[in-house]
């Protein structure tokens, strides 16, 4: 069947020659019965595009979320209506809150069929209604197979303008089955917004006149020179720079001036610094609950220090803090942005303030030793053989501040982006991740961090990896699962506001080494620091994937003085 653009094709041939022409060449997905002539598209269009077929919608949104993160275009999503679309939902939620540019196609009951409630119908419109606290940028429907091209573009464009997030597209049976012989539009790429001349004016007279400014950046859409003049701004300035919640590649840990993040589990003493800094200059960042600690680091709706805000959304600008300056830019124009703040005129009186900034980033990667597995160490050996341009990733639990504390990132501007965890704060995202990233990017080395928790929310996506990847890549793919056998973020919190009560939170794991194992997979089992090394060793030196489960106390993941000291603030809060 040779079709050409203008030729007359099916509604779903239509959406993968799209596809194809906005650079796409792997989509997610689950299979179903509502975009049957899409599924046929791929076959018609094979070797230019690939439908990588997951195991449950919620680890194929996860993975389609990894790839907008690792390309900076939007990664593509494909599921059925009703069960496929609602499972999909965390994943598009977790898009929305990470500013991850997405594009999620659903298929869609039969017009003929619509507003009966019939089988598994739902308007996705109102489901994943857009709005500051909705799940998606745009939620269409298409209602005619000659307008699909059209649609898929705006799509495009809207996912990625402004503050990058998810757009769904809903499209019925009717219209994939129908024919059309619309041609497909060109690539489309987000138009770049630079502030006007007064603002920045403003924000150089700002740190003209500070004696502690600090740097909070992060968010996507950052791009190699970008990154670059980040850094070049920050050392010509000899400026502290922190990066926000799970965007910590955004800034060179390695680099002297770098003060650590400001997400969960936020260094005491850098929190201190931000709270006493005079001038704090956001960018790119949302300044959101996590990355400000609960909105006590930056007092909102007015904060103390003196504040420049710095967003690809104008949306985003004023919408929790009254700013000093507010900016609007695309975060690919920075280099542009920060070339005309230019260079200081005189010496910066702020040198001992930045020194400790870095001293104190170091002291806190410091660690006391733990038995008989200690985790820190695991990651710093991670770190130290892993090659320099690894992807990591995590989902959600105590076991990720492992991570973010010991872990270095380095620039996203030599490497490309390392880090993908999800600051929605989604379980079950790191193995997913992992997978597209192995599959997206098969020249690099990925490791996975997972609670045991987190990781049985979406094991079965080994499967995928094992049936997709198995002898094709030329890079290891690692998933570490560290078992301490709770819900030890809930355990936590249990202890900190009902001491000796936990309820809930204990676990019932399986072997995961076997479990990894009847996936195809190879496993091992690692109990103790010595052992941690060679095992990981072993696994850097293979092709297909590699799990390792490493088991743990259940208190090792909160230190004992940690929480005592919880449970005494309980207590005494409790009065018993």
């Amino acid at each position: 069947m040779n079709e050409t653009n203008s030729s007359h094709r099916l509604g779903g041939h239509v959406i993968v020659e799209a596809l194809v022409a906005q650079g796409v060449d792997t989509v997610f997905g689950v299979p179903g019965e509502s975009f049957l002539a899409a599924l046929d598209g791929f076959h018609e269009h094979r070797g230019r595009i690939r439908f990588i077929a997951c195991r449950q919608e919620g680890g194929a949104a996860f993975m389609a979320e990894a790839q907008g993160k690792l390309t900076g275009r939007p990664g593509v999503l494909m599921v059925t209506r009703g069960p496929g679309a609602t499972n999909a939902s965390i994943g598009i939620h977790s898009a929305f809150q990470d500013s991850t540019p997405m594009v999620v196609i659903i298929g869609q009951v039969g017009a003929d069929f619509r507003d009966r409630e019939a089988f598994q119908e739902v308007d996705y419109r109102q489901f994943f209604g857009p709005g500051t606290l909705g799940m998606a940028k745009w939620a269409a429907e298409v209602g005619d197979a000659s307008r699909l091209p059209e649609y898929i573009a705006r799509a495009f464009h809207t996912a990625m303008q402004g503050r990058p997030g998810p757009v769904v597209l809903a499209v019925p049976e009717d219209v994939m089955s129908g024919l059309t012989d619309a041609p497909v539009l060109p690539r489309v790429d987000p138009a770049r917004a630079v502030p006007a001349a007064d603002g920045l004016q403003r924000w150089r007279a700002l740190l003209e006149a500070a004696k502690r400014p600090i740097v909070i950046a992060g968010g996507s859409g950052w791009n190699a020179q970008g990154v670059q003049a980040l850094q070049g701004f920050a050392q010509a300035w000899n400026l502290p720079v922190a990066c926000g919640l799970r965007f910590q590649d955004t800034f060179d840990n390695r680099h002297p001036l770098y003060a650590g993040d400001a997400g969960i589990g936020i260094n005491p003493a850098l929190a201190r610094r931000i709270q006493e800094a005079d001038l704090v200059m956001a960018l790119g960042v949302r300044l959101g609950e996590m990355t400000t600690s609960g909105y006590t680091l930056l007092q909102a709706p007015r904060p103390l220090q003196k504040l420049v805000h710095l967003h690809p959304g104008a949306e985003e600008l004023g919408k929790v803090y009254a700013a000093d300056v507010l900016l609007q830019a695309s975060l690919s124009a920075m280099d542009e942005v920060l070339h005309h703040i230019g260079t200081p005129l005189v010496t910066t009186p702020w040198t001992d303030w930045t020194r400790a900034a870095g001293e104190d980033y170091a002291r806190n990667r410091e660690h006391t030793p733990v038995a008989p597995l200690d985790m820190a160490v695991a990651v710093k050996t991670i770190e130290a053989l892993a090659p320099v341009n690894t992807v990591y990733t995590n989902g959600a639990g105590n076991f990720s501040g492992w991570l973010h504390r010991y872990l270095r990132y380095p620039s996203l501007a030599e490497h490309g982006r390392t880090q993908l965890a999800p600051t929605s704060g989604a379980m079950g995202y790191g193995l997913p991740a992992a997978v597209a990233a192995w599959l997206t990017q098969p020249g690099r080395t990925v490791i996975n961090l997972a609670g045991d928790g987190d990781f049985l929310m979406t094991g079965q996506e080994l499967a995928t990896a094992t049936g997709y990847g198995v002898g094709r890549a030329s890079a290891p793919l690692i998933s570490i699962v560290v078992d301490n056998g709770t819900y030890g973020t809930i355990r936590m919190h249990q202890e900190r506001e009902y001491p000796g009560r936990t309820s809930g939170s204990d676990l019932f794991n399986p072997d995961f080494a076997a479990l990894a194992r009847a996936y195809g997979w190879e496993a091992e089992f690692v109990d103790t620091t010595d052992a941690f090394e060679p095992a990981f060793r072993r696994a850097l030196g293979r092709t297909t994937p590699t799990l390792l489960h490493l088991k743990l106390d259940t208190n090792v993941s909160t230190s004992r003085a940690t929480l005592d000291a919880i449970r005494s603030a309980a207590i005494k809060r409790l009065g018993v």
